[in-house]
């Protein structure tokens, strides 16, 4: 039997280490509710790491994440500490066995002021699609 999993590592600044100390609070929020869900959120790991100034959150998947959590919480700490400008990330889907459909990813860009989304991307079924002709640009 194959696992599937989703990778990422993303940093999102939210200004002050101050504000990055509220930020663990918010994510334990977060984990407590993705926690409670049926099956739980794969979620995922937070930590404020000195070698990037104290104000810089680093998220990423711990075997597998959920991206549409990081997203949701990257728009609570943009709300919170009124955040503006562009951020994104970048995930890659993988398999723990050679399947067809086991590879993939995407990328999602937000708005931080809005919470709105830039653009995103997500190559499920776009291989497929591009090679019988029905596919557009990227």
């Amino acid at each position: 039997m194959a696992d599937y999993f989703t990778h990422f590592s993303c940093l999102l600044d939210v200004g002050t280490p101050e504000n990055a100390a509220r930020a663990l609070d918010l994510y334990n929020t977060l984990s407590e509710e993705g926690a409670s869900e049926e099956p739980p959120s794969e979620g995922f790991l937070l930590s404020i790491q000195p070698e990037h100034g104290g104000s810089q959150l680093w998220m990423r998947d711990d075997v597998t994440g959920d991206p549409e959590r990081l997203i949701h919480f990257v728009k609570q700490c943009a709300a919170k500490f009124g955040l503006t400008g562009r951020w994104g990330f970048q995930y890659a889907n993988t398999c723990s066995r050679p399947r067809l459909d086991g590879f993939g990813g995407g990328a999602h860009v937000l708005d931080l002021a809005t919470g709105e989304t830039v653009d995103w991307i997500y190559t499920d079924g776009w291989l497929d699609q591009t090679i019988a002709g029905a596919g557009g640009p990227l």
